[in-house]
This record gives structure tokens, C-alpha cells and sequence, in this order.
């Protein structure tokens, strides 16, 4: 006993321990029974079985040695609630004197219990609210830990979704929603908290992602396909009139060759570079009539396809205050007048447009200037002073940086719009020195009778074709037309065709415009130099008064069937004579109150339209 006190053990007897731990097990698991409580043995040790005791005392672990002082407490405190150790049982006092064998089973089951190591009362543990540590006190909704309703913290340390502390920060008087400490939206602070309990959204976003891009490809593809409508619809209605208009020449081609069949003995011959006729049944017919100027004195007119705008040249209007000349705009969109430009000081002899998207006009006059005037800003952007009257002038339609200037002394001068001090090279008149009274450009082109690109200039003793050669080199061709009596040249740029217009003569006592066809032959085999010179095709005669110096105009068929019209004004009737080259045949006659000085063929919207220009107004026919 004394060995086990050195060491810190416990030693109580079999019986004992076994009726002490009965009834700790008892207050664990159920109430106290109403019935008799088994009595303890008292605990004593008989002094005259020390040599026993290793068969009678059982040693607690050091584990029950800690606790073995508070349980000797409990039981001391338990000992008024106990029998006293003369009430117990007989039965109870035998097992202190069992045999062997009932001695190792108490033992067994002392070892298979749990030690008790602490009294402590029953308390039942509420379980921990789930729904606390992860809602959002606002909406009551779970936070995320991606998205808008990610988890947030404010200063004070309470917990919310972003979008909802947002919301109520914006909304209230900037006080947290639990505590109502002061807060701002500065103070929301995003928390990346590992271990916290947190709803992952992160696929939800992904998806949501993925459904906003495929209904951006599907928004996008709706359109494609809204487009892809309407182009079928613009192809369809253009291959239905294709479809039609190639059903009209059959019919036509049927009937002249009826009508061939029954004239059998008839023949046509077709010079060489003659030109279909027109079979079209169609007319112009007046569509407008604009008064330019009371006084008279117009002269010349052009077209901007761009802008579609036409303008008309014409003294000011206001010559008092505003002196000189100008240009007077209108709209062929709508047939409107509009305002007037002042530009020059003297008549103005020639206006030209280019294929710059600009709208940039070009004007000539016998003030000795070339002018550029910008019809966007209604101003003159570009003055060339050429130091002679100049007739004509045109721009070069492979090069839009150049434009030529034809002067009265038949020079043509060459100018670069980069340079804005003077011309670049001037073409001298090889013959006489007649003024220029028309320049026209022809581009290169892949053709037959002229691929050559050049300057077709006019003069009053004749024609005369500048060949544009490399490095900006021109070579004169004259051309074989009647000496003496041309006041205009014309071209068609697609067929190569050009119409001079001829006053009357000894010979020829009417006005006459030919029609000729501008071909070109190599020199020599070997050489790659050409000769370039024009072929009679078609001669167009009219009335027999021809005073003023007048422009007239060679134009393909409205009805784009190949075939070209001639329009030439004629003085003596005061109207404009309108004939098919192919044919030679009289079309229509345009009635007008004074003699025709310009004619300019013009498109807009898909709908072709003639003007014709006297020295006080202008009319508009439409072809239909």
C-alpha cells in the first residue's frame, strides 16, 4: 500500500469499484430508480491479506490516477445518500470473498468500461444554425464567392452581398444594416476567404457567360441573315428584269427577222464601225423647266454624278454689287434650284467635272484664269492664271491630279494640282493658232479601235489627238476632218466614237454633225509607235443657221441596247434634234423658245434624263 501511494495509484477492492461504478453509470444514462440502491461495501483493507493483495486489489492506470482524488471526493459526497454497509445485501458482502475466477471478471469488465474521468451535468447541445454563417442579412439569399452577389464586409465586420450593401448604401443614410455604425460605399471591402462557407457560382457564371455570347452570335447571325434577305431580294428583281429585257430582244430579233424573211431581195450594208439602231418605242418628255437668268447671257453647263447637281454658268445676278460670273446649282434629286457661286469675271466658256468623289468643279474663262471650286463649301479652292482667254477646259481621267486648259491661241496648257504656282508643260499647235473650242480626254481602255489614252482637242480649223505616252509625254495625231468651219468636237468614251459639228458652207448649206470612229494603226510592223486617225460613220444634217458657237452631244441609249444617240441643237427651229446613229433615222425634236447652246445627257436613280441649256433656262426631259 505504502509502494502504491509513492507511485500516485488508487486502490480500491473489487467490490467496491464495481458498485461505485454502477451507479456513476447510472446517473449518466438514466434517472435515479425510486427502488433500492445496491449499498457499497465500506472500503477497508484487511491487514491480514497484504500477502493477497496482488490477487485482491486492482491498480488503476496513470490515466484513472489523475482523476482518482475528485472521485474519492464524489464518493465522500455521495456517502450520505448511500446505505449504510450493515443494509447490504449478503449476496453483497460474498463478492468481497469470490473466487478467482469472479475476481478476473470483474476485471475484464472494469477494462472494457470507460473511465470516467469527469463529472459533468447533462446539458443537451443545440445544434448550430446552418442558414447563419451564410446568407446575406438584406435579401436573406446565400453570398457567392464570384459574381455581383459575391461576399463583402464593411468596416465594422458584418457580412453581406456586394450588389446589396451597394444598394442599401446608395439608398439609406450610409449606416450598416445590423449594427448602424456609420458606413460608406468606399468602406465595402471584397472578402477571399478560403475557409469560409460560400455558394459556388462560378459555373452559374460561366453558363451565364456562355448564354450572353451565344445570344450575341445568335443577334448577329439574325442580322446576317436579314441582310443575306434582302440581297436575295435585290438579285431576284434584278435577274427577273434581265429576265425580261432578254425576252424583249427576242421578240425583237423574231420580228426583224419576219420582216427580212419577207424582203427577200433587200440588203443592208453596215460600214465598218456603224452602229446598231434602236428599236425602242420610248420618248423624252418634258419633266421640268428652270429659268437661270432674266437677262440671258448662259452658255455652258455640267453634271456631277456624285452630288447629283447640275450646274449652269450665267452672269450674277446681282451685277451691281456682286460683278462678273458665276454658276448656278440644281438638285436632279428632287428638280430644285439652288444657290448661285460667284467665281469669275468674265463669261465663262467651259465647265467640266472629274471622277473625284469631291465634287470639285472645274471652270474656264475669258478672264485668263482656270478655276477648281468646291461645291461642298461653295468657294473657289484653286485659281490657275493661264495669261490668255481660255475656251475650254477638261480633266484627265486616268489621273485625276491633272487637268488642261485650252487657251484662245490653240495651246493647251497642263496642270498638276499638287502644284499650285503654274502649268507643267504646255502643248503647242502644230498648224494655225485658232482658239480652242473643245477639249475632251479619252482614257486607256481595252480597245480594238483605240486602246491609247490621250486629249482630243478641238479647234476651229480643225482636230487634233495628243497621244499620252509614257512619263507624261504627249505625241500629236491630226485627224482628217473638212478644213475650216468646226465649232465643236464631242465624244462617247465606251464605243470611241466622236461628232464634229460643221457650219454651213458653199458646199454644204445646212448644219452638219459627223459621226466618226477613231482608230489607230501601228506604224511601221516593227514599232510599237501608232497612227491614229478618225472614219466618217454617220452624217446627221439640220437646219440650214448656225451664228453662235454651240455644244452638242453623243450618248449611248437610255435603254443600254447598244445602240447611240446623236443630239444636236438646231438654230433655225429653236429645238433640239435628236437622232439614232446606228439608223441615221430623226427620233424626237425637243421644242424650245431660243437656240440651244449645251446639251448634257445626265442618269440619276436609275432614271435617264436630258437637259438642254438655252440663255435663259434649262429643261429637263425625262426618257420614258
Amino acid at each position: 500500500a505504502r509502494r502504491q501511494q509513492r507511485i500516485g495509484g488508487s486502490q480500491r477492492t473489487v467490490g467496491a469499484r464495481a458498485a461505485l461504478d454502477s451507479y456513476f453509470q447510472l446517473g449518466r444514462t438514466q434517472e435515479p430508480a425510486t427502488g433500492p440502491v445496491p449499498r457499497l461495501e465500506p472500503l477497508h483493507i484487511a491487514r491480514h491479506s497484504q500477502e493477497h493483495s496482488s490477487d485482491e486489489i486492482i491498480e488503476v492506470s496513470d490515466s484513472d490516477s489523475s482523476t482518482s482524488a475528485e472521485e474519492e471526493e464524489a464518493v465522500e459526497a455521495a456517502a450520505p445518500l448511500l446505505p449504510s454497509a450493515q443494509e447490504t445485501p449478503p449476496a453483497a458482502r460474498s463478492g468481497e470473498h469470490g473466487s478467482h475466477e469472479d475476481e478476473e471478471a470483474e476485471v475484464q469488465q472494469k477494462q472494457v468500461r470507460t473511465p470516467l474521468k469527469k463529472l459533468e451535468p447533462s446539458v443537451p447541445v443545440a445544434p448550430l444554425d446552418e442558414e447563419e454563417g451564410d446568407t446575406c442579412a438584406i435579401c436573406f439569399e446565400q453570398w457567392t464567392n464570384a459574381g455581383d452577389h459575391r461576399l463583402s464586409a464593411l468596416r465594422c465586420g458584418h457580412l453581406f452581398g456586394y450588389t446589396c450593401i451597394e444598394r442599401w448604401l446608395k439608398g439609406q443614410a450610409g449606416k450598416c444594416p445590423q449594427c448602424n455604425k456609420k458606413a460608406k460605399r468606399s468602406d465595402i471591402v471584397i472578402l477571399y476567404a478560403r475557409t469560409l462557407k460560400a455558394l459556388d457560382t462560378s459555373e452559374q457564371e460561366r453558363m451565364k457567360s456562355s448564354l450572353e455570347k451565344e445570344q450575341m452570335l445568335r443577334r448577329q447571325a439574325e442580322l446576317e441573315s436579314a441582310q443575306s434577305r434582302l440581297q436575295l431580294q435585290v438579285l431576284t428583281d434584278e435577274c427577273s428584269k434581265l429576265r425580261k429585257q432578254v425576252q424583249e430582244l427576242k421578240a425583237l430579233v423574231a420580228q426583224h427577222n419576219v420582216s427580212a424573211s419577207q424582203q427577200p431581195g433587200s440588203s443592208h450594208a453596215c460600214l465598218p464601225g456603224s452602229l446598231p439602231s434602236s428599236q425602242s418605242q420610248r420618248k423624252y418628255h418634258l419633266e421640268k423647266v428652270f429659268v437661270v437668268s432674266q437677262t440671258g447671257n448662259c452658255r455652258v453647263m455640267a453634271y456631277c454624278d456624285s452630288l447629283s447637281c447640275l450646274v449652269v454658268s450665267q452672269p450674277s445676278p446681282q451685277s451691281t454689287f456682286v460683278p462678273g460670273c458665276g454658276v448656278k446649282m440644281m438638285s436632279v434629286a428632287n428638280l430644285k434650284s439652288c444657290q448661285y457661286i460667284p467665281i469669275h469675271s468674265k463669261q465663262i466658256r467651259g465647265l467640266a467635272f472629274g471622277r473625284r468623289a469631291d465634287g470639285l468643279l472645274l471652270s474656264a474663262a475669258l478672264d485668263n484664269t482656270l478655276k477648281l471650286t468646291s461645291l461642298a463649301t461653295n468657294t473657289v479652292v484653286q485659281t490657275y492664271n493661264a495669261g490668255r482667254p481660255v475656251w475650254s477646259c477638261c480633266w484627265c481621267l486616268d489621273d485625276t491630279n491633272y487637268i488642261y486648259a485650252g487657251l484662245v491661241n490653240g495651246s493647251i496648257m497642263i496642270y498638276d494640282l499638287r502644284d499650285t504656282n503654274s502649268h507643267v508643260q504646255e502643248l503647242v499647235p502644230q498648224k494655225s493658232r485658232c482658239p480652242m473650242v473643245s477639249l475632251s480626254y479619252l482614257p486607256r481602255m481595252a480597245s480594238a479601235s483605240l486602246p491609247c489614252g490621250g486629249v482630243l482637242a478641238g479647234t476651229l480649223e480643225g482636230a487634233c489627238f495628243w497621244e499620252q505616252k509614257a512619263g507624261n509625254s504627249y505625241q500629236p495625231h491630226h485627224l482628217p476632218l473638212e478644213p475650216g468651219g468646226c465649232i465643236d468636237i464631242q465624244t462617247e468614251i465606251s464605243t470611241r466614237h466622236c461628232l464634229a459639228t460643221y457650219r454651213p458652207s458653199k458646199n454644204n448649206p445646212c448644219v452638219r454633225c459627223v459621226m466618226m470612229e477613231l482608230t489607230c494603226r501601228p506604224l511601221t510592223e516593227a514599232s510599237e509607235d501608232v497612227v491614229c486617225s478618225s472614219n466618217p460613220v454617220q452624217t446627221f444634217s439640220a437646219g440650214p443657221t448656225c451664228k453662235l458657237l454651240t455644244k452638242n452631244a453623243i450618248f449611248q441609249s437610255p435603254d443600254e441596247d447598244g445602240s447611240v444617240f446623236v443630239c444636236a441643237g438646231d438654230e433655225a427651229s429653236n429645238s433640239a434634234l435628236l437622232w439614232d446613229a446606228g439608223s441615221g433615222s430623226l427620233l424626237q425634236k425637243l421644242q424650245a423658245d431660243l437656240p440651244v447652246l449645251d446639251i448634257c445627257p445626265l442618269e440619276v436613280n436609275q432614271t435617264h434624263l436630258l437637259a438642254t441649256l438655252t440663255e435663259k433656262m434649262v429643261k429637263i426631259y425625262k426618257w420614258q
